[in-house]
């Protein structure tokens, strides 16, 4: 057959064969048992041609001029393979040899389940961080086993936050600009579009970013480039969301030079694992490419995500104990449906216009512009004064009741009140009561000045208002076949307006512009105002209207990359290079009564970025390899580590500064067809790194200074903004995956990773409180100063372990493959050394001092009594099993796939995926008495895992 088609493409070129040189290029597929790989399609990209394997894995490709090419081959149950070639002048025959297809018959095919964020904690000492788990594999074989056994338990290599890494998608970077977080609902359940990206790992040099600890994820959504034909994708599961359905379509190139790719999704649940959460997003990609030449196609690609989704909340190990771990509070009854105060949705689209242009046969061009824009919206339940809604508030709870040493009669009562509606699940107490908030309205006076009834309890929206304009540009020029010149261009121009709108009143007329917590708050005055240029009527806000804040974000930042890799003896050699800059600013659009810089735009806050970043490999031989790794960069601050208390002041950090990490790996790989294993130790030091935590404190004992100097105390129970300045971490350990083909049909895997991640100083903590605004105090001569913030003094942290991840993990699997296109495996995980970050403030002198006798600290405080109440949360240890199984079918031209995967299937429920130490007793005597009391009333709090999962995947290809 292929001898009948090369005859055919002879006599039909044949005029153009008399002008150019001709070249045919062969190769042969075989799996990684050396066995042929017959009928798999091979695609020369760009030019609309196509080929099917032989019955001994031959296939070849005639009449090509020279240039460099690209073939795709894909087959089912193979991993796609992507190869690039040069054909050289007067080169008659090319021989690629032997193209090796992995078996793709494994977790990648069973769609990806993405980890969301638990919420926004409430109220805490520290903000959980937003951690997503690991969406992607690599070849690595650590990286591969780490992202599919150990992702969905939150573990997160070497500790580093996913904030130092580089999530691009078409040249453009996905991290936003005000917190360096990836949002991934932006593409949610658009699997087949976003999977299998190029992945420089950690912090190893990539040919298409600079990147930072976490890897750069590069993915190019060319039309061409995915599998020819329909795909329809159904999966059901019990984690964030119940069922996914999805269809994508794929042209291939015609033969007027155009491909078309769409793909429509859509995931939903009435309720997840979770009580009380509900899910909906509706996902859609469109990719359109045109090709002009054999030199230059552009591609037209737009990609968004609508999505609404609850969120569930953290609590305390007291709450758990009566509830259990799928315990949410953010929910409650209402007219006989699961109401939820915590939701998200948003619609942020992007469209995306991308230009390769092959300038020559050694250098090409890829250019993209970008356009993101939309809204998210994050509600959470508001009050005027009155009581705090939270079934949760620690004066719902028995242990607040218990610590009375003498109770009244009143007060011993409502232990045994309180315990049963816990006891008993009374969800009148146990959840939110819509019901009692909607009377607590109705019973407000009216007021005739404001024209209606004010509201005690309202739903808020936290609006983000996104523009956000991206141009990057990707060169390479080839030297030599072993050499090649890449520089890397990026600018981005970042718009966020960001407030707060009131969402639903509960039956009330309005809500108040007003601080409730401001000694003088009623219509007519200037004091309490969250917008003073408004009028005394104007602070009666409608559903719709801007409450609280608003404020506009904007920052523009500038990347160069160059990079040069090159090969000489049994070295390969990839150094990069990083010169960058920011200009931030923000721009206040209330005048908050307290804050005299909240409104207009302050000054431009600018920093340079420089870096460099190397790669130096040592074929040992063909299978064995040592490879280092190591690189040194600065990092600009985020918005909101530059303005830390942005919602309603201008003011700058203390002594913000870039981000230093230096970091270095050294590798020993080996990588056969039998067995592959990666040996790793790792050293990442991490400077001057700021965190920004906000929340309620009772007990801070803060004072200030009068205008004559004398002490006044400042209003005890306030929301604080705590700002940790200059921290430095050390992350080292030690990695290893391994994977052996036992039998050609059965594979074991192991993974270990070990690792100490902990502060090495003692940083600064500075607090604002919303009800100061500005603090007196001396400076270093004695002169009175004004501040909107407080120096709280060193946190002693240092030594301290670091939160977030576990700091060891080990992982033991089996895997057995059929040749009949089924397989089964198991793994055992165990997870241990995880921690809670330490709450700062806690930490520091201000903690155990007496503020009534300056320098003195409380009675009975000795190194070894804080050494005691301040001991580290320590995790409890867990191990699970998970398992998984798959069969695909081909039926005629079409391939079925049905998969399913149980993660925790003995239903551990006794690990903690993360938390925070609350921060609200923020002295020694208060702390130390809630700590001994036996029902500390403020404890930790936690998210666990919430036990047994599953996802049943089922795909049709057509």
């Amino acid at each position: 057959m292929i001898k009948k088609l090369s005859l055919i493409s002879l006599f039909t070129l044949l005029p153009a064969s008399y002008y150019y040189a001709q070249t045919t290029v062969f190769a042969y597929l075989k799996d990684a048992e050396g066995k042929p790989v017959e009928q798999a399609s091979v695609d020369l990209k760009g030019a609309g041609n196509d080929a099917k394997a032989d019955k001994i894995g031959y296939f070849q490709f005639t009449d090509l001029m020279p240039g460099h090419y690209q073939i795709m081959v894909t087959k089912p149950n193979f991993e796609t393979k992507i190869f690039e070639f040069d054909v050289t002048a007067n080169e008659k025959r090319k021989d690629l040899g032997v193209i090796t297809l992995y078996s793709a018959l494994n977790d990648t095919d069973q769609g990806l389940a993405i980890i969301e964020d638990s919420g926004e904690s409430d109220g805490g000492g520290a903000q959980q961080t937003a951690t997503v788990g690991l969406l992607q594999s690599s070849q690595d074989v650590f990286n591969r086993i780490a992202s599919f056994d150990l992702g969905p338990y939150w573990f997160r290599p070497r500790g580093i936050d996913s904030r130092t890494g580089e999530n691009m998608i078409n040249g453009i970077s996905m991290a936003a600009a005000d917190n360096g977080d990836v949002d991934f609902s932006t593409w949610g359940g658009l699997n087949e579009i976003t999977r299998y990206p190029e992945i420089s790992a950690n912090h190893a040099p990539s040919e298409y970013a600079f990147g930072g600890t976490t890897g750069v994820f590069y993915k190019n959504t060319k039309a061409s480039e995915y599998r020819r034909g329909s795909q329809l994708t159904y999966s059901l599961t019990n984690r964030n969301y119940t069922n996914r359905l999805s269809y994508r379509f794929s042209s291939g190139m015609n033969k007027n030079g155009w491909a078309f790719t769409g793909m429509i999704a859509r995931r939903w649940a009435q309720e997840g694992i979770q009580d009380g959460t509900a899910y909906d997003a509706y996902s859609g990609y469109i990719g359109i490419e045109k090709k002009f030449s054999d030199s230059h196609t552009m591609t037209l690609n737009a990609i968004g995500s609508k999505y609404e989704r609850s969120s569930s909340s953290p609590s305390t190990q007291e709450v758990y104990d009566f509830r259990g771990v799928h315990y949410n509070s953010y929910w409650g009854w209402q007219n006989g449906d699961k109401r939820n105060e915590r939701v998200k949705r948003g619609f942020q689209p992007m469209i995306q216009l991308q230009d390769f242009w092959k300038i020559n046969k050694n250098s090409q061009l890829w250019t993209s512009v970008s356009y993101q824009f939309g809204k998210e919206y994050s509600s959470r339940l508001d009050w005027y004064r009155a009581n705090n809604p939270s079934p949760t508030y620690y004066r719902n709870l028995p242990s607040y009741w218990l610590n009375y040493t003498n109770p009244s009669p009143e007060q011993a009562a409502n232990i045994g009140i309180t315990r049963d509606w816990w006891t008993n699940d009374d969800q009148s107490h146990t959840q939110i009561n819509w019901d009692n908030l909607y009377n607590a309205n109705r019973n407000v006076e009216y007021n005739a000045l404001l024209g209606g009834r004010r509201a005690a309890y309202y739903l808020v929206d936290d609006v983000k208002d996104d523009k956000v304009w991206n141009v990057a540009t990707h060169y390479t020029y080839n030297f030599t076949d072993t050499s090649r010149f890449i520089l890397n261009l990026s600018y981005q121009n970042y718009r966020s307006e960001q407030y707060r709108e009131v969402n639903d009143l509960l039956g009330a007329d309005f809500a108040l512009n007003m601080d409730p917590f401001a000694s003088n708050t009623t219509a007519g005055s200037v004091w309490g105002k969250f917008n003073t240029r408004e009028s005394d009527t104007d602070v009666a806000k409608r559903e719709g209207d801007k409450i609280g804040y608003s404020y506009i974000f904007r920052r523009q930042e500038f990347k160069v990359n160059p990079a040069f890799k090159f090969s000489t003896g049994k070295f390969d050699v990839f150094v990069s290079g990083l010169f960058g800059y920011t200009t931030n600013s923000r721009e206040g659009l209330f005048q908050h009564y307290l804050y005299e810089s909240s409104y207009g735009k302050g000054a431009d806050q600018n920093f340079w970025n420089a870096g460099v970043k190397g790669q130096v490999t040592y074929k040992i031989n063909g299978r064995n390899f040592l490879v280092y790794n190591g690189a040194y960069f600065s990092q600009s601050p985020f918005l909101n580590d530059i303005y830390f208390n942005t919602r309603v002041s201008g003011v700058t950090t203390p002594g913000i500064k870039n981000v230093v990490v230096d970091a270095n790996d050294l590798s020993y790989v080996i990588s056969t067809p039998i067995v592959k294993i990666r040996l790793t130790g790792y050293l990442v030091n991490t400077q001057n790194e700021t965190s920004v935590q906000r929340y309620f404190a009772q007990g801070v004992k803060l004072t200030n200074l009068t205008e004559t100097g004398d002490q006044a105390p400042v209003q005890d129970g306030a929301f604080i903004t705590q700002v940790l300045a200059g921290a430095n971490k050390r992350n080292m350990g030690v990695e290893l995956g391994a994977q052996v083909k036992v039998t050609p049909t059965l594979t074991a895997s192991g993974l270990l990773s070990v690792g100490q991640y902990t502060y090495t100083n003692n940083p600064t903590v500075y607090f604002a409180s919303d009800a100061v605004g500005t603090f007196r105090e001396l400076d270093g001569n004695g002169n009175i100063v004004s501040r909107s913030y407080t120096n709280m003094g060193e946190a002693t942290l240092k030594n301290y372990r670091q939160g977030g991840t576990p700091q060891e993990a080990y992982t033991l699997g089996l895997r057995y493959s059929s040749p009949k296109y089924w397989w089964v495996g198991a793994t055992w995980n165990y997870f241990g050394h995880s921690f809670l970050d330490p709450s700062p403030v806690t930490r520091t002198e201000r903690f155990y001092t007496n503020p009534n006798t300056p320098g003195v600290p409380y009675d009975n405080v000795t190194e070894e009594e804080l050494a005691r109440i301040l001991t580290p949360t320590k995790l409890p240890s867990a191990f699970f099993f998970n398992v998984n199984a798959g069969k695909s079918w081909m039926i005629g031209k079409y391939y079925v796939l049905v998969s399913a995967s149980v993660n925790n299937i003995l239903n551990n429920r006794n690990f903690i995926t993360g938390g925070f130490e609350q921060t609200r007793n923020v002295n020694y005597t208060d702390y130390a008495n809630d700590y001994d009391s036996g029902n500390m009333v403020f404890a930790p709090k936690y998210w666990y895992n919430q036990g047994r999962s599953y996802f049943v995947n089922l795909q049709f290809r057509f």
